[in-house]
């Protein structure tokens, strides 16, 4: 044909030629249609995931469907979604959430990360967390584009997405952001209310989540970037060859693995097949391939051990990049250690905090860098931030394992409950176990609390007994387990100031604990090994010139009460800076002394933490305890002890007393 007029559409009827005949066009389109959705639905009958429940999902599908035919030349993003629970502990740590994503140095030009919205550059974060105080739960996603470096600012681009998310799931939606460029890549965290537009809650698909937020991503970074270019492609590919990680190279093989546990690198593109001849190559270096004439054997292991060298491989690059920004030379390769809590040979580690950081920002899990008194640098994930205070950069701490072992508790409830056919109770406890306390029977029932909380699957009757299965004590397993993951380490502060400060400091502090042998660390002539052993033997010297050491016969000796002399010596100290301030006058309590006044706030220490008891024209300080911060402001009373102090909450005679 010359030109597009040459053809002529006539419009008319099929007809069918004789028997046998191909089916009209029409008929085989509705027809394969039909098999079609008889196959959907057959699918959607035998299991149900939920994944199309809730706002977007026919979206989510349409995306995800999309998605499985991508182009190698299609832009990447990278989408984490996670949908966090504002109950109980929930909505303090969505402000520490908030609070954390603004810190210091996560801006372009290295300062403290601002928070925006839809419509202003400076969003109000108190706002935002008081129009959220009701809210169930709320979404916490990151977004990062592979590119995201060619951006100059990402809230255009955040903005954009917004908009494409509130006509994909058929509401308007109530957000805030940061921005940060503190990594490789430039990434947005995105905190949205879970509350629709009418005051319902915002519930999004599944498949929404896990496929058409990414898609919808990528598709802005396509039109402000354009495809990916050939070289950029070969580039990324040719750098997954010799990487000691899981690639999309390793993925793809692994797929393609057949009956006999054997894979080819043949290849239909001569540059997919150099490329997947040199992958097996690199694996075979590493122990996980093999080759076997025309193709190659991988090992069972090859998942595992390849996501195990990446997650050291980040790990080394993290603590390389804490001493780095320290002005200190990084450890070598053999100076460095992942602490594994679980491990049966794991012990306790003391040392100097480089650094705390996030693992998972998204998951909240923090981690920090110790150069500990064995005179290596240690890696140790400590699970969730909201489970630790702020630690302060060189304060020493003492980190050790905590146990996830069944308890005493769950093994009274389990065995109440076989003894009266799979119920308990606090009744039932008291039948079974006449001589247990009301107040120890509370905290049976309130590890089920505990436990139905987290897992969901204990059953408490509206009478109030528990419905107890044989299989109790591996569901209380179950919940430890979940609970370590969380919080796998305890974090104890023996100094919140630095080594250094401690020498010449007139307090009691850990050297002094260490030199009368009141907690004795072991340590190597290296690293901060050495430096503590060097700090003890100054800070003896200074003891020394105080009068508070000597050497008698041959032997070192401290004053009997070193550490009390030293701790008073302080508290005298800092009482005086705090008389003029306050303008009122210091009165020191002694063990046995009632306690009255009103809890104005702490006062840290070196040798611990005090709280401030204001009277009328004097005020005191006392040894502080948790509970007592949430009476700032009010009237407490209790007994000075040498243990401690027994408060009483308020000026009521028979009021909650805390030992």
């Amino acid at each position: 044909m010359a030109s597009d007029d040459d053809f002529l559409p006539v419009l008319g009827r099929q007809r069918a030629r004789g028997k046998g005949a191909a089916r009209p066009a029409l008929g085989a389109i509705l027809a394969a249609t039909n098999l079609a959705q008889e196959s959907v639905l057959s699918r959607c009958r035998r299991s149900f995931t939920g994944s199309r429940i809730g706002r977007g999902s026919g979206m989510g599908q349409a995306l995800a469907a999309r998605d499985r035919f991508a182009s190698l030349r299609a832009r990447r993003v990278i989408v984490k979604a996670r949908v966090v629970h504002l109950k109980a502990k929930g909505f303090a740590a969505a402000k520490a959430h908030l609070r954390y994503v603004q810190r210091d140095g996560t801006s372009r030009s290295g300062e403290r990360g601002t928070l925006y919205g839809p419509d202003s550059d400076h969003a109000d974060r108190d706002a935002f967390l008081e129009r959220s105080a009701g809210n169930r739960h709320q979404f916490r996603f990151i977004v990062s584009p592979e590119d995201g470096a060619e951006y100059e600012d990402l809230k255009p681009l955040t903005r954009r997405l917004m908009e494409r998310m509130e006509k994909d799931l058929g509401t308007k939606l109530d957000w805030v952001a940061v921005d940060h460029f503190n990594t490789a890549h430039p990434h947005v965290h995105m905190i949205v209310r879970g509350e629709d537009e009418s005051g319902q809650n915002l519930v999004i698909a599944k498949s929404y989540l896990s496929h058409g937020m990414r898609e919808r991503a990528a598709e802005l970074v396509d039109l402000d970037l354009g495809p990916r270019t050939d070289a950029s492609i070969t580039r990324s590919l040719m750098a997954q060859v010799s990487q000691e990680r899981l690639t999309s190279i390793d993925r793809r093989l692994l797929r393609e693995i057949d009956e006999m546990g054997l894979v080819s690198p043949a290849h239909g593109e001569p540059f997919q097949q150099t490329l997947r001849t040199a992958r097996l190559r690199y694996l075979e270096g590493l122990g996980l391939a093999e080759f076997k004439g025309k193709h190659w054997r991988l090992s069972p292991a090859l998942t595992e051990t390849l996501k195990r060298l990446g997650e050291e491989g980040d790990i080394i690059r993290t603590m390389q990049r804490a001493y780095t920004a320290r002005g200190e030379e990084p450890p070598g390769a053999r100076s460095w250690a992942r602490y594994d809590p679980s491990l049966p040979e794991a012990r306790a580690l003391v040392g100097r905090v480089i650094e705390r950081g996030l693992a998972d920002e998204l998951e909240d899990r923090h981690y920090l860098v110790v150069a500990a008194t064995d005179g290596r640098a240690h890696y140790v994930d400590i699970g969730k931030g909201e489970n630790f205070e702020a630690l302060a950069t060189d304060s020493i701490v003492r980190i050790e394992p905590k146990s996830g072992e069944v308890r005493a508790v769950d093994r009274m409830v389990a065995e109440v409950a076989a003894a009266n056919a799979g119920h308990y109770s606090a009744d039932l406890h008291l039948e079974h176990d006449p001589t247990a306390s009301g107040s120890f029977v509370d905290t049976h029932v309130r590890r089920l609390e505990a436990i139905r909380r987290r897992l969901g699957s204990l059953e408490r009757k509206p009478n109030g007994v528990w419905a107890i299965g044989p299989e109790h004590l591996a569901t209380a397993a179950a919940y430890e387990a979940q609970r370590l993951r969380d919080n796998p380490v305890s974090v104890e502060t023996l100094s919140p100031a630095p080594l250094e400060k401690l020498v010449g400091a007139e307090a009691a502090t850990w050297l002094d604990r260490q030199l009368v042998n009141e907690f004795q660390v072991t340590r190597a002539d290296a690293g901060f090994g050495r430096e503590l052993g060097d700090a003890l033997k100054r800070r003896h010297q200074w003891l020394e010139e105080q009068g508070l050491a000597g050497i008698h016969s041959g032997d070192v000796r401290y004053a009997p009460d070193l550490i009390a002399q030293l701790r008073r010596r302080e508290l005298l100290r800092v009482a005086g800076q705090l008389s003029g301030e306050l303008g009122l006058r210091f009165t020191e309590s002694r063990p046995g002394e009632r306690i009255e006044g009103v809890y104005r706030r702490h006062v840290d220490l070196m040798n611990g933490r005090y709280a401030l008891i204001e009277k009328s024209h004097e005020f005191t300080l006392v040894p502080w305890r948790p509970v007592l911060e949430r009476q700032v402001g009010k009237s407490v009373s209790g007994i000075m002890r040498e243990g401690g102090t027994s408060w009483t909450i308020g000026r009521e005679r028979g009021g909650p007393t805390i030992s």
